[in-house]
C-alpha cells in the first residue's frame, strides 16, 4: 500500500508557489522550498496536487510547469481585500497601504534583512506604538474589576471561557483546521476530531497549558527569560523537528515562507537582542502598548527555532492578566488581516496595520465577556445579516438533541449549502459560538422551551 502523503507537506508546497504569478518549473519550487524533497518524491506530490486540482499542469518549452489554481472563492476573497468590502476590520490609509505592498508577488517585493534600529530606536514611556486616544479607549473597554485584587483575578474568573476561545483563535490564526466545538470537545474530553493531524489537536493541547501558566503563575510572570521560554517550550512541546529546541534560544537560521523578510542568523545577536527586547518590554508603563509592543518585536526577532507567534500572542496577555484586565482571545480575527500585519512588521518596519487589528481584536475579545460588553457601542453587524440563520440552527441543534460531534458535522454541511464560502468560517463559528453560550436565561430568544433545553444539555457531550 503506497505511504499517505501528510497535507503538511503539500501545504508547504502550496506555499512555496503563492509569490509566483507564473507558471513555474520544479527546479523554481525546490528553490523555495525550506524543506528539500528528492525530485522524484516533489514530483508524485506534484502530481497529487494536480489531482485535487489545487495545481494546474502547464507543458511548455522545457519541461512541465505548474500553476496556483483560484477557485471562485479565491477570487472573491482577493477581490474583497482588494476593493475593501469587508464586515470585519476597518483599516487606516497606511493600513491599506501596507496591505498593497505586502500583498504584491514575492517577485515584486524587495528582500530585507532584520533592521537593528527598529528595536534601538524605541525608547520605552517615550516612544509609542498606540496613540494616546487608543490607549484610553481600550483601557475603558477592558476595565472588569479593581486593580486592587491579586493579579490574575479576572483570568481565572474566565478561565474556563478562555482556554476554548485563546486556544482555538491563536491555533485557527496558524491555519489550525478544528471547529470551534471540536476544540471543546478535545480539552473537555480529550477527544480529537476525526480525520484532523494529530499535529492539529497538540496544538490546542499546548495551548491549553501554556495559558494555564498565566493564568496560575500570574504573580510571577512577566516579561523575562523564564516566562518567555517556558511559554514557548509548552507551545512547542511535540512539534518541533529538535526537542531539546523548545524553551531555547534558536542556534540556526530560520527561514519564514511567504515573505522576503530575513530574520538574524548569528546566535549572539539573537541572544543580544532578545535580552535587549526584554528589557524595553518590562520597562513600559502602560498595559496595552506593553501587550502590542511583544506582539511586534517577537515575531520580527524570531528567538525561537518556530512557534514565535504563538508566543507573541499569549506574552501580549500578560500585562492584561497582571491588571485584572479582559484577555485578548482574538476572537473573529481575519487570518489574512493578521498575517498581513505581521507582514507590514517584517518587510516595512511599519506597525499601522498590525495595529489596527491588535485594537479591532481587543475590543472583539471584550466583547466576548459580559462584565464589560456594556462598554462596547455597536452591535457584529455580521451576526445581525445573519441572525435568522444563526437562530434557526442553533434551535434545530437543541430540538433534535444534537451531541458536539453530530453537531459540528451538521452546522457544516448546513453551512456549505446555504453561505457563501468566504463567509462560510465565520458563519460556523458564530452558530457554535452561541450553542455554547447557551443558558436557561437565554433560551427564549431561540424560541426553546426550557423542557427542550434540559433534554439537549444531558446529550451535549
Amino acid at each position: 500500500m503506497p505511504k499517505q502523503i501528510p497535507d503538511e507537506e503539500l501545504a508547504a508546497i502550496l506555499a512555496a508557489m503563492a509569490g509566483f504569478s507564473e507558471p513555474v518549473s520544479i527546479e523554481q519550487i525546490t528553490r523555495r522550498l525550506s524543506a528539500g524533497f528528492p525530485r522524484r518524491s516533489l514530483q508524485r506530490r506534484l502530481a497529487l496536487l494536480v489531482k485535487q486540482e489545487r495545481l494546474v499542469p502547464v507543458s511548455e518549452r522545457g519541461g512541465r510547469r505548474y500553476l496556483l489554481r483560484e477557485t471562485k472563492s479565491d477570487l472573491t476573497e482577493k477581490s474583497r481585500l482588494e476593493t475593501g468590502d469587508r464586515d470585519g476590520i476597518p483599516l487606516s490609509p497606511a493600513a491599506k497601504e501596507i496591505r498593497r505592498s505586502v500583498t504584491r508577488p514575492l517577485s515584486a517585493r524587495r528582500p530585507v534583512g532584520y533592521e537593528v534600529a527598529f528595536l534601538e530606536n524605541y525608547q520605552p514611556n517615550v516612544s509609542a506604538y498606540l496613540p494616546p486616544a487608543a490607549r484610553r479607549k481600550l483601557a475603558e473597554a477592558g476595565r472588569v474589576i479593581g486593580n486592587s485584587q491579586p493579579a490574575g483575578t479576572y483570568f481565572g474568573k474566565v478561565l474556563d471561557r478562555l482556554l476554548i476561545d485563546l486556544s482555538w483563535n491563536s491555533s485557527r490564526l496558524e491555519g489550525n483546521t478544528y471547529s470551534l466545538l471540536e476544540t471543546q470537545r478535545l480539552l473537555e474530553l480529550g477527544e480529537s476530531a476525526d480525520g484532523k493531524d494529530a499535529k492539529e489537536a497538540q496544538m490546542i493541547l499546548n495551548h491549553k497549558a501554556a495559558i494555564q501558566l498565566l493564568a496560575e503563575q500570574a504573580a510571577e510572570i512577566g516579561f523575562n527569560r523564564y516566562t518567555l521560554c517556558n511559554l514557548h517550550a509548552l507551545l512547542a512541546d511535540n512539534l518541533l523537528a529538535d526537542p531539546q529546541a523548545g524553551g531555547r534560544l534558536r542556534d540556526k537560521p530560520v527561514g519564514i515562507t511567504g515573505t522576503v523578510y530575513h530574520p538574524l542568523e548569528v546566535p549572539q545577536s539573537i541572544e543580544q537582542r532578545f535580552e535587549q527586547l526584554l528589557e524595553k518590554a518590562g520597562a513600559i508603563k502602560d498595559a496595552f502598548e506593553q501587550a502590542f509592543f511583544v506582539m511586534v518585536h517577537i515575531p520580527y526577532l524570531q528567538p525561537f527555532e518556530d512557534v514565535n507567534k504563538r508566543v507573541s500572542r499569549l506574552a501580549a496577555n500578560i500585562p492584561l492578566v497582571q491588571r485584572n484586565l479582559c484577555p485578548l482571545s482574538f476572537v473573529d480575527v481575519p487570518q489574512a488581516d493578521y498575517v498581513n500585519g505581521i507582514l507590514g512588521v517584517y518587510e516595512l518596519n511599519q506597525v499601522d496595520y498590525l495595529r489596527d487589528v491588535f485594537i479591532w481584536a481587543y475590543d472583539r475579545s471584550c466583547a466576548r465577556y459580559s462584565a464589560v460588553r456594556q462598554s462596547l457601542g455597536e452591535p457584529d453587524t455580521f451576526r445581525l445579516k445573519h441572525r435568522v440563520q444563526i437562530g434557526n440552527l442553533v434551535a434545530e441543534v437543541v430540538r433534535s438533541r444534537k451531541d458536539k460531534k453530530a453537531a459540528v458535522k451538521w452546522i457544516a454541511a448546513q453551512a456549505k449549502a446555504a453561505i457563501p464560502a468566504s463567509e462560510r468560517m465565520r458563519f460556523v463559528e458564530a452558530v457554535e459560538t452561541e450553542l455554547s453560550s447557551l443558558h436557561e436565561g437565554n433560551i427564549a430568544r431561540y424560541r426553546l422551551r426550557p423542557s427542550e433545553f434540559k433534554a439537549w444539555r444531558e446529550n451535549w457531550r
